[in-house]
């Protein structure tokens, strides 16, 4: 049977195609324009990120830092808002199209460690933190993050007339923790009000892995990074001669006890294969000479959790443990736990969205997905009212060893540099002119 054919049937069809066929163009060209304009930066990005390492500043003293990304912005025409939280920075790009607001977030703090990395650009700065001298080191990767989103703020910005709605660019200082007695981070630019005009609906970031070869991307769903608690625990005892512990009641005998017993909570006591879970005391603080007992010991600890119910049965055994193992040495312990980052959460949803861009400037191969990560971000106060999606980017020399983030001998490699930047900024585009 022959049917004749509708010639606005025929038009329709023709302009569904070339719709269609313009749509994967334009996002080819745009994948296209990214590229080439994050080549053409490469050499600042990477003078960035040298002046960066070799000039890094603690949590809530990132004044020069500040300075510096919030002048660059300015000098690309963005709306810059300084002094948020202490030092943060947040900028503001407009699309030339109406659309949604995303954020991408990088923190800007280094950490109070002594540089063993031999680098021309090698940090060599002092300071003073909690009132002791100490050196200061990008130990992990801040210098790299800000280096990044500089460089994807300024590929953005030269595509702003064809972008579908606003980005903010975050830039965030105290990701490690303020100093002691103060607040910081991404929480308090929260409470400053930096989503109170605008709300994002997706806040990307990255963060720099030594675990991963330059050229690659890692990402997994739902939790990426465990929740952190900060931990202090101190056990008062009776103080005496070193020689007459008899006389006394030795409290660092005691704390050496409820370390001991704190080990078994999470290996003995709760259902690890709901979830994993540890607890680890980095500091013990007591006495001043060998010869005298104190009266008093100080442990400094973290906890860390993937699950809420977890969290909080953990939390119960832990001062119970503490309290009991002191008590039958005549003895008393205080628990104080405090400091809490939230499970850093990839939205599954947002991660299968964007899957296709992380292939896309990765190539084939180089998108990982990781084992959960112990270690705690506060990125997902960013994100309690955002999807979010978090990600690591791959920084070893291929054929050189793991190094450690928070050592004096972290080091990233400079060609993983590009790569950020054109993930960043893809992401952006992707997500914006994709809906």
């Amino acid at each position: 049977m022959h049917c004749k054919q509708s010639p606005g049937i025929t038009l329709l069809f023709f302009i569904v195609l070339s719709t269609s066929a313009f749509g994967q163009k334009g996002k080819k060209d745009f994948q296209n324009e990214i590229n080439q304009k994050t080549a053409s930066i490469e050499p600042k990005v990477i003078s960035w990120y040298e002046d960066l390492h070799q000039n890094p500043e603690l949590g809530n003293r990132e004044f020069r830092t500040a300075m510096l990304v919030a002048k660059h912005l300015e000098r690309l025409d963005i709306d810059v808002t300084t002094g948020i939280a202490h030092t943060g920075v947040v900028g503001v790009l407009k699309g030339g199209l109406p659309g949604p607001v995303i954020a991408i977030r990088a923190d800007m703090d280094a950490l109070p460690v002594v540089e063993e990395v031999d680098l021309p650009f090698a940090s060599k700065v002092r300071t003073t933190y909690n009132d002791q001298e100490v050196g200061v080191m990008h130990a992990c990767g801040h210098d790299a993050h800000v280096a990044c989103l500089m460089g994807a703020a300024e590929v953005l910005a030269g595509m702003r007339q064809q972008l579908k709605g606003t980005i903010l660019f975050i830039f965030q200082p105290a990701e490690e923790g303020p100093p002691a007695g103060e607040e910081g981070g991404a929480e308090l630019m929260v409470q400053e009000g930096i989503f109170k005009d605008l709300q994002p609906e997706a806040v990307f970031a990255l963060h720099t892995d030594g675990r991963f070869g330059a050229g690659t991307l890692a990402v997994r769903p739902y939790g990426m990074c465990a929740g952190a608690d900060q931990l202090e625990i101190i056990v008062k005892g009776k103080q005496s001669h070193g020689a007459f512990p008899w006389l006394g009641n030795d409290p660092i005998v005691i704390a050496s006890q409820i370390v001991i017993g704190l080990q078994v909570i999470p290996s003995r006591q709760l259902d690890m294969t709901k979830a994993l879970s540890l607890v680890t005391i980095g500091s013990i603080q007591g006495g001043v000479r060998g010869n005298i007992i104190p009266n008093e010991v100080r442990m400094l600890g973290t906890i860390r959790t993937f699950d809420t119910e977890i969290r909080e049965d953990f939390h119960r055994r832990i001062r119970q443990t503490a309290q009991s193992i002191a008590e039958a040495s005549g003895a008393t312990a205080e628990v104080i736990i405090s400091g809490s980052n939230p499970v850093t959460f990839n939205d599954p949803e947002l991660l299968t969205k964007m899957t296709p861009t992380l292939l896309k400037v990765t190539g084939e191969g180089n998108l990982i997905t990781p084992s959960v990560e112990m270690g705690a971000e506060d990125f997902p106060f960013l994100t309690q009212n955002a999807k979010g999606l978090y990600f690591y980017l791959g920084v070893r020399t291929p054929g050189k060893a793991i190094e450690s983030q928070h050592s004096p001998t972290y080091y990233v490699d400079e060609s993983s540099l590009q790569l950020g930047v054109r993930a960043l900024s893809s992401l952006a585009v992707d997500y914006l002119n994709g809906k």
